[in-house]
């Protein structure tokens, strides 16, 4: 009794090892956290609107051939829908870039049960960073909301998926 005791422990142990190891709880660094303490940003009102560095990074980031994201109140992939479906699995909700060229983007993943998810970017026409990105509830609905949430530490951040 007491071995098959271990060994369920064990197994919970490694289980909640593989559930959170995908999983970062950092906290938003200084330099971000300074950023948006005192940013404007602009907001951004389509998909077509984000930097082109933004939109390729965005790209990489989901492992993507085009940017599989809907625009604000488009169409997309939400639970249920078939995986082959032409429909993007991504809505962008809110966006917006600042004048010293960091963007702030919040959207939905579909799925069971879909997420979502805020990147944050510094972008030059030469190159764009992911500097900071995490999961937030679903409720928000301005890049202002975003910001505030980000701040807050409603925001958790993570690793992935996106």
């Amino acid at each position: 009794m007491r071995r098959a005791l271990s060994l369920g422990a064990i197994g919970i142990s490694l289980w909640s090892s593989v559930v959170c190891g995908g999983q970062s709880t950092e906290a938003l660094p200084a330099a971000p956290r300074a950023l948006l303490q005192n940013a404007q940003f602009g907001v951004v009102t389509s998909v077509r609107g984000l930097p082109l560095t933004v939109r390729g990074r965005l790209e990489d980031m989901w492992q993507s051939r085009t940017l599989d994201i809907a625009e604000p109140g488009g169409e997309f992939r939400r639970t249920g829908a078939p995986a082959d479906s032409e429909l993007p699995l991504r809505r962008m909700i809110a966006a917006g870039c600042t004048a010293d060229n960091y963007c702030l983007i919040y959207y939905e993943r579909g799925g069971n049960p879909s997420t979502f998810h805020v990147a944050l970017f510094r972008w030059t026409p030469d190159a764009t960073r992911f500097e900071w990105g995490g999961t937030a509830s679903g409720n928000l609905k301005t890049i202002e909301e975003v910001r505030k949430a980000i701040l807050s530490g409603a925001v958790k951040a993570q690793a992935g998926p996106w």
